[in-house]
């Protein structure tokens, strides 16, 4: 058992670009569906299916890669279960200058850094993605 569940998701998608992998199957839940969902739209996994089981389900992402090189490149965890970092929208980090994606957890669902600045919604900074 884990105690950070973001940090694993993410784990498990930099081992399986590593390897080159397709796809990944990684226990679901709300925020790892959201997170993917924020990938995808972002462009950073081709795609993401739920699988239903007799237990908690199973999210299956499929890889992205260009020209054999994965497109997620890295990320940072930011807001961690032992230390939350919240902030205005007018704080939000721009990650990279602008090149990577902050994902921020509102009081609306998760939300990049662009639209938080757009709506003007602070929250938690759950991770940096680039």
């Amino acid at each position: 058992m884990t105690t950070d569940p973001i940090a694993d998701f993410f784990v498990r998608i930099k081992n399986a670009q590593a390897v080159k992998s397709e796809k990944i199957d990684v226990p679901a839940s709300r925020i790892k569906t959201e997170l993917a969902r924020c990938l995808k739209e972002q462009g950073f996994i081709q795609n993401y299916k739920l699988i239903s089981d007799r237990k908690q389900g199973i999210l299956r992402i499929y890889m992205k890669y260009v020209s054999k090189k994965p497109v997620l490149m890295g990320f940072k965890r930011v807001s961690s279960p032992g230390h939350r970092t919240y902030s205005s929208w007018s704080e939000i980090p721009r990650p990279r200058g602008g090149l990577g994606v902050a994902i921020v957890s509102t009081s609306r669902g998760l939300k990049t850094d662009a639209e938080c600045r757009y709506e003007n919604l602070g929250g938690e900074v759950l991770c940096i993605i680039w």
